[in-house]
């Protein structure tokens, strides 16, 4: 992020007394030691951000407080009080709330009835009140969203939007984001932050889970650095020199974000798009040849998702307008084999990537069932066994493969699904935000293993990161409203001063 909006004053509260204090709080899953005795203060009027690698314990920990898990040991103490939250309903009743990294919505309801969903009052609200009621909530924060449309028709950062204002409607005193500018732009991640000083400024505690080092040391008075389940640091931001140095805390040893990019060679032409209109797209031309990056960039919600799920076969384009592997369209989805095809690593990748419920097993045979039957048997025992290898190669933690997906950190599910996808050898990838919401390090390997599969694949890759985009890229796509505004090599540094603009929709210059 290039710029952030000016703090206004900080409230000055040096002596309140915490509104919540956490005492040595401990949480086992199985034999992996979560949280081990953590000890933290969260003191009303301020933003406490919370920062450590994907499986730190950061989420674990708010989800004790939130009420989602039982701490195992330890305490938690709200005013001075000792509580034990049976459920989220117990601690939203006691003024803790929490916005989680995984959406829980309801995609057949409005914005209005999701926000309000379990906490409308005794009386009946038409659906005029209850839009009307969300319209003010979110434009008392500066939160674009449209309390009519339909969840399912959001895109990730609008649907992060309404998780959002669904915690503002409860007037809680301590609100806890769990990664909640991963899916949104640099405006809306703007807007969000002055709603949070907002907040502050009205005496409410916020904890602020991210893994955008600038964001925290723009935004926190207090930073809490978790480090494999224990509390490594708490430091000020103005005790913290540059976020290299912040970085060094969380990780251990430096990391830099880059990444060593040389060229691959350029072979076959995997993917071609001609004069494809319709499902919201105007005039797309896009190609994609084997060994090479092309980024996608873009506002969300200038027609992505529409070009990602025409090309991963969830939406079906008109006749004669995407090529994929030399094959049109329809006759490519016709009956596509398992490897050596097209691999899809969704942005959603608790819902449409992964089955929440199953085990990375379960998980792995979703796109590579066909390489493990023999006749109408499954060989699930070398499945068992695949799985075990990519554990380990991927180093996805905690190491056992009868984890559930859901119990995963982001950052390990996330090397879950770039494991499955590579272990099909893909001709084509197509990535759709595959570093949302993943630390620094996290980041790095994901980086590292899609420029390794330019030697097998073409890679289309959706990003909103532009630093991404570019440490990646050979070329670069920009999208405004459906259509495609730009296209150039990441050479042309005149062209690449101009994304911004571009983004914005302008291309007169």
């Amino acid at each position: 992020m290039d710029q952030l909006p000016a703090r206004p004053p900080r409230l000055a509260l040096p002596d309140a007394e915490p509104v919540v204090a956490l005492r040595g709080l401990t949480k086992r899953f199985g034999k992996v030691l979560a949280n081990d005795q953590i000890t933290l203060e969260i003191r009303p009027g301020r933003i406490k951000a919370l920062l450590g690698e994907n499986g730190a314990g950061k989420s674990t920990l708010m989800g004790m407080l939130a009420g989602r898990l039982v701490p195992d040991a330890g305490r938690m103490e709200v005013h001075g009080r000792e509580v034990r939250f049976a459920s989220a309903r117990e601690a939203i009743a006691a003024g803790i709330g929490m916005v989680y990294q995984h959406f829980m919505l309801v995609e057949a309801m409005t914005v209005a009835e999701n926000v309000l969903l379990g906490q409308e009052p005794g009386f009946f609200l038409s659906p005029r009140d209850m839009e009307r009621r969300v319209a003010e909530l979110a434009a008392q924060y500066r939160l674009d969203i449209d309390p009519r449309a339909r969840v399912g028709d959001l895109s990730m950062g609008e649907k992060q939007l309404v998780e959002i204002l669904k915690l503002l409607a409860r007037d809680s005193r301590v609100l806890i984001f769990d990664e909640p500018t991963a899916v949104l732009t640099p405006a809306e991640t703007f807007r969000l932050f002055e709603a949070l000083w907002s907040m502050t400024a009205q005496g409410k505690a916020v904890v602020f889970i991210s893994h955008k080092l600038e964001e925290v040391l723009a935004i926190a008075d207090e930073i809490a650095v978790l480090r494999s389940g224990k509390v490594e640091a708490e430091l000020r931001p103005e005790e913290i020199g540059s976020k290299a140095d912040l970085a060094r805390i969380m990780i251990g040893k430096d990391v830099l974000l880059e990444v060593d990019r040389t060229a691959a060679e350029v072979r076959e032409q995997v993917l071609d798009i001609r004069n494809l209109n319709g499902l919201g797209l105007t005039d797309i031309n896009l190609d994609l040849q084997r060994g090479e990056v092309l980024a996608v960039v873009g506002v969300a919600g200038n027609g992505q998702k529409a070009l990602v799920e025409a090309v991963c076969g969830l939406t079906q384009p008109p006749k004669d307008t995407i090529f994929i592997l030399g094959k049109p369209w329809r006759e490519y989805y016709a009956d596509p084999d398992w490897k050596h095809t097209l691999s899809y690593i969704p942005e959603d990748r608790l819902g449409l990537a992964t089955m929440r419920n199953k085990n990375l097993v379960d998980n792995m045979l979703l796109t590579t069932r066909k390489g493990f039957r023999s006749g109408p048997l499954l060989q699930k025992a070398r499945a068992v066994a695949d799985t075990r290898e990519l554990v380990r190669k991927y180093d996805i933690k905690p190491g056992r493969v009868r984890v559930l997906a859901w119990q995963l950190s982001g950052g390990n599910l996330q090397k879950a699904v770039l494991a499955r996808e590579l272990y099909r050898e893909p001709r084509l990838i197509v990535a759709e935000q595959p570093t949302q919401g993943l630390d620094v390090a996290a980041t790095e390997e994901v980086w590292r293993r899609l420029l390794d599969a330019r030697d097998m694949a073409g890679i289309l890759l959706v990003t909103g990161d532009l630093n991404e985009a570019l440490q990646l890229a050979d070329r670069v796509a920009v999208m405004y409203r459906g259509r495609v505004v730009a296209q150039f090599p990441v050479t042309d540094r005149d062209q690449v001063d101009k994304i911004g603009l571009y983004m914005a929709g302008v291309t007169d210059f």
